[in-house]
């Protein structure tokens, strides 16, 4: 892997710039890559669409701005309608199917979860974008298990850890049992044609 760009989208209160911060750390602090970041909001932070794009590489990352993701994670409708067209036409489309009905291109790798109704399902709607995460990480295999793990652990707010690690745990765990392990689509590696279930 050279680089990948990465677009997380939501709307505001959906955790979008925490998810964006994780899989900064996961790859610049546990991975040894680098990355940047960079977050935009509606004009009403909360409720509106948001979104996060990260750059990550194996060499320094000289230009922080995206041109078109090699992996775009859809939390919402909006969000997945204002950004969809510049996913790469083989890019991964990760999305929250219970709320992302996406038009997808002829052999496009697409992957869907509810990652909202698990979070439900452990209490706490809240984490929905901690499920989220541990289903892209499944889906990309950007860094490891435990360096996605390691670097949610260490970015949620103290006493949330155990809430927030079942959150990753469940969300990873969803990507196996729909997809299985043999399906993992690495984005290191060129991207085939990879039948959307969801």
């Amino acid at each position: 892997m050279s680089r990948t760009e990465i677009r997380i989208t939501g709307y505001g209160g959906q955790g979008v710039v925490l998810s964006g911060y994780i899989i900064g750390r996961a790859c610049a602090i546990n991975a040894n890559k680098h990355a940047t970041m960079i977050q935009s909001f509606g004009p009403e932070a909360r409720g509106s669409a948001c979104s996060a794009t990260l750059s990550v590489s194996d060499t320094e990352v000289l230009y922080p701005y995206i041109s078109r993701p090699d992996v775009f994670i859809a939390m919402s409708s909006e969000g997945y309608g204002k950004f969809k067209d510049e996913l790469k036409d083989d890019g991964v489309l990760v999305y929250e199917k219970d709320l992302v009905h996406p038009t997808l291109k002829e052999g496009q790798p697409a992957f869907g979860v509810s990652s909202m109704r698990i979070a439900e399902m452990l209490g706490r709607p809240i984490v929905q974008n901690i499920v989220m995460l541990g289903f892209f990480a499944a889906v990309t295999k950007i860094v490891s298990h435990d360096e996605m793990r390691e670097a949610v652990k260490a970015s949620v707010p103290p006493g949330t850890e155990e809430l927030n690690l079942k959150a990753f745990d469940a969300g990873w765990e969803a990507y196996e049992k729909e997809y299985g392990e043999g399906e993992a689509m690495a984005v290191s590696e060129q991207p085939g044609a990879t039948a959307s279930k969801g």
